[in-house]
């Protein structure tokens, strides 16, 4: 991706890099091997993220050769900005921690799904959690969801258990779309390949922007700012990622809101 580099060289811990930009960006400060893997096109961590506000301050966490990147998420233009880096203070520093992850049920409402007024649509059955997702991540990360889920009580909908020979897939899906509690949306390189998975999130957003739908990201060998790149206002929700965070933990933490929403 292009972007603008600074090699920051050898930084201590508990130094700050102080980021000046002349628009919104992502600054992603990053130790070399990921700063490899981030020119690479493959799977990286970094400290930052979609920075709106000049100057921006990241906390360096170890000693270490880092490296700082500014892009525009694969949008066009062109970014002024400077970077220095201030030493940490005199003394002993206490030892750096991430910041929280932010519970989901902190940031959401909760919908009640809507059971279809035919009888014989869906056997009149509503879901918990919706799975959207692209075939070629069935395997690693839709079907291990959905039995996770299902295994801790919650129902999921999954086009491969509820979608029969001859039925209209459109059909099905706004029908599983309506009668599920949370859409969970598994976005994916291959997700934002496709035209099927698509027609999902276009009717997951209506919904939710409607105030009709939970919306639950998970990143699947995709960086924020590779959502960024396909999809700014996907970027900006709360969203948990398979490099970071496992399939049973996701599974925890979606069961515990939908035991509340009951």
């Amino acid at each position: 991706m292009q972007h603008v580099k600074y090699d920051l060289g050898q930084v201590r811990r508990g130094s700050t890099v102080v980021v000046t930009l002349d628009k919104q960006a992502n600054v992603q400060l990053m130790d070399n091997g990921n700063y490899s893997n981030y020119i690479a096109g493959r799977q990286y961590h970094y400290f930052g993220g979609l920075m709106r506000k000049s100057p921006a301050t990241i906390p360096v966490p170890r000693n270490g050769h880092w490296f700082v990147a500014i892009d525009l998420g694969g949008g066009s233009g062109r970014i002024r900005s400077g970077v220095s880096v201030q030493p940490p203070p005199r003394g002993n520093l206490p030892v750096y921690q991430e910041p929280a992850v932010r519970p989901l049920r902190d940031v959401l409402d909760v919908r009640v799904p809507q059971r279809p007024s035919d009888p014989e649509v869906l056997d009149g059955r509503t879901w918990d959690v919706f799975i959207s997702h692209a075939s070629e991540d069935k395997l690693a990360v839709a079907i291990p969801l959905a039995e996770a889920l299902q295994a801790r009580g919650v129902t999921a909908w999954l086009d491969k258990a509820e979608l029969r020979i001859g039925e209209s897939l459109r059909r099905r899906i706004d029908q599983g779309l309506a009668a599920s509690r949370f859409a969970v949306v598994v976005l994916s390189p291959a997700y934002f390949a496709k035209g099927w998975p698509q027609y999902e999130l276009d009717g997951i957003v209506t919904l939710s922007v409607a105030g009709k739908q939970d919306l639950l990201p998970i990143w699947h060998d995709l960086s924020q700012a590779d959502v960024m790149a396909r999809s700014p206002s996907l970027a900006d929700k709360l969203a948990r990622s398979t490099g970071d965070t496992d399939i049973e933990t996701i599974a925890d933490e979606i069961a515990e809101l939908v035991s509340a929403a009951r």
